[in-house]
């Protein structure tokens, strides 16, 4: 390829670039609003007081970002644990049918379970969800910013 004609190409790289940027940006944004639109139509509060200490600046506040939504799953993930003894969903179910399936408290208990890391795995879903905007967004700026510096690299090439 030509001087002329590889410049040429870059400015037209780096101009799709400039143009895409700012497309990943405003994804991210939108992205970035829809899962707070989500979460806050959720109406999730962390609980005023009885926060584990790592948790503890969430007191009293709404679920409305990812990493609140990835605090809150860690909560709900101690309160399973708790409630099942340490046991998982899959382990309350195995206990349940070895006992033929009529026990009472083994069939709430897995109901428990099932209710708790459903919700968490949705919160979770959302966090990673914010994560990827995160993503997209540093993604766009990358690419704006790479595509500015060949857009001005093939104008001064030109010059020269």
């Amino acid at each position: 390829m030509s001087g002329s004609r590889s410049g040429a190409f870059a400015q037209l790289v780096g101009a799709a670039l400039m143009v895409a940027g700012p497309v990943m940006l405003y994804r991210a944004r939108d992205g970035r609003s829809e899962i707070r639109g989500e979460l806050e139509a959720q109406k999730i509060t962390f609980p005023d007081h009885g926060l584990p200490a790592h948790l503890a600046h969430y007191s009293g506040q709404p679920v409305r970002t990812g990493p609140q939504a990835h605090a809150y799953a860690d909560m709900i993930k101690d309160h399973i644990a708790k409630a099942t003894g340490g046991r998982t969903y899959a382990q309350v179910t195995e206990e349940l049918h070895a006992t033929g399936g009529d026990d009472e408290k083994l069939t709430k208990l897995r109901q428990t379970a099932f209710m708790g890391e459903t919700l968490r795995a949705s919160l979770l879903s959302a966090y990673q969800a914010w994560e990827i905007t995160t993503l997209v967004a540093g993604l766009g700026t990358a690419l704006t910013g790479v595509g500015a510096a060949m857009v001005a690299t093939a104008r001064q090439a030109r010059r020269s």
